[in-house]
């Protein structure tokens, strides 16, 4: 790729649609959770605006609820879905399928950091979520983006990586809703955000992000 074609690249980060564990405000993390009968029709509706940017590649986290999301961009655009497990949803350790009210009332100082016992550090997700994109990045040839299917908060925190945001600053990302997404494009000095959260639709927020990203959508 010429050094002006890789100034121009676009990267659309795009969460997967609604769950019901996401209905029910249960971390999910690494649980292989499917998309419910609303969130399938959120997806179709999102890759319905999204196939209109032409995407050149298309990859996605291997749970299925982000890949049966992908999977309806692929069948408009044609495109093959390659699957990155780095792109999963951040680790839960022992909060994953509790509430977030199981989770307050058990673990009150945990729940106040958000950091799960034997879960994944934030800084960890945010390394390997970036690290992963900029590979598929690398590997693009044609003038559409590259269209990222992933998680709530693997999503916040690769971007806020991506951006050189110090970690102090990251919680001013607001959370990503349901089959919503964000864009970055690269210019001179680095990936700059052009677009966060757009295609708001009208459902809560609910993700294994901190509680405070997950207020509802306008």
């Amino acid at each position: 790729m010429s050094e002006a074609a890789r100034g121009d690249r676009r990267i659309v980060f795009w969460r997967h649609g609604q769950t019901q564990w996401n209905v029910e405000q249960r971390f999910q993390g690494h649980t292989d959770i499917p998309l419910d009968e609303t969130g399938v029709a959120q997806a179709a509706r999102a890759a319905a605006l999204l196939a209109a940017l032409r995407p050149s590649m298309i990859v996605s986290s291997h749970l299925r609820r982000a890949h049966d999301t992908a999977a309806k961009l692929a069948a408009l655009t044609g495109l093959e879905i390659m699957v990155d497990k780095d792109l999963r949803e951040r680790g839960g350790g022992e909060w994953e399928g509790l509430t977030r009210s199981e989770i307050r009332a058990s673990w009150p100082v945990e729940y106040a950091a958000w950091e799960a016992p034997g879960g994944e550090v934030v800084t960890g997700v945010a390394d390997r979520v970036a690290a992963a994109t900029l590979r598929w990045a690398d590997r693009l040839t044609g003038d559409g983006p590259l269209v990222v299917a992933s998680h709530g908060a693997a999503i916040r925190l690769g971007v806020a990586r991506l951006l050189g945001l110090p970690e102090a600053l990251w919680p001013a990302l607001g959370g990503v809703g349901n089959c919503c997404w964000s864009v970055l494009a690269e210019g001179r000095k680095g990936w700059r955000l052009v677009e966060h959260n757009a295609g708001t639709l009208p459902t809560p927020v609910n993700s294994d992000d901190r509680p405070e990203s997950a207020t509802a959508a306008t």
